[in-house]
């Protein structure tokens, strides 16, 4: 009920304004029935737009940072991301990790439309980075199509570090949904978890236009962070 009242009445109406979103590729989005959304990942925004374009609710794989804030932001933050029906991504590894994507099963077994962002966290230089197994792993156990999406512009509305958004307008590119069922006998297997997550980055490749990588957007940002401390000293 909050998700569908804020979005009607109070983020729809500033977003649609605001940043007039268009959109490419709606039809793809199933009426019904569970699927999971893999777009890339330029900003915060992302998964401020995505939620306002597509009619159904989604439910996001959000990294559990979002519920560890201190003070009033971090109640704020946690109240939000519990109502809008969130679920906090433990990026750890292991055990932490594997319950995660647990919980996102369980919402695909219920018939939601979850979001997930491959690459694991934000792209720190505009390019498309090495996707994680993680989607991979989710549409093989739960069975479920894929539907690729690239947001355009987002960056540009707020880069990373920037809290305040900029006024222009964003894009997103909904692709065909992408069925993996020749992949689900081996659903444990890593190699073809790797050769359905690579199929599904080049499809966003595709349809966004981004440079693509094969390193992860972590590391590339470990590096980025090396190379300015060097700078400074």
């Amino acid at each position: 009920m909050f998700y569908s009242t804020a979005k009607r009445f109070v983020v729809g109406p500033v977003v649609n304004t605001a940043f007039r979103p268009w959109v490419k590729g709606l039809d793809n989005i199933p009426q019904q029935g569970a699927a999971i959304l893999a777009s890339n990942h330029l900003s915060f925004s992302d998964s401020v737009f995505i939620p306002v374009v597509v009619p159904r609710q989604v439910r996001f794989l959000a990294k559990n940072d979002y519920w560890k804030g201190r003070g009033i932001s971090g109640m704020w933050s946690r109240w939000f991301f519990d109502i809008t029906g969130q679920i906090p991504m433990d990026r750890s590894g292991g055990r932490a990790s594997a319950d995660s994507l647990d919980a996102g099963l369980q919402a695909l077994r219920d018939g939601h439309l979850l979001g997930i962002y491959p690459e694991g966290t934000r792209s720190p230089d505009g390019r498309l980075h090495r996707g994680k197994l993680g989607v991979a792993k989710l549409a093989l156990r739960a069975q479920v199509p894929v539907i690729p999406i690239a947001l355009i512009g987002t960056d540009k509305v707020q880069p990373i570090d920037k809290m305040v958004p900029r006024v222009r307008r964003v894009g997103m590119i909904i692709g065909e949904p992408m069925s993996f069922d020749s992949y689900y006998a081996n659903a444990e297997d890593r190699f073809a978890q790797r050769a359905v997550t690579d199929e599904i980055m080049s499809q966003i490749m595709r349809l966004s236009g981004q440079e693509y990588v094969d390193t992860y957007a972590s590391e590339a940002k470990r590096r980025m962070a090396q190379q300015a401390e060097r700078e400074r000293g």
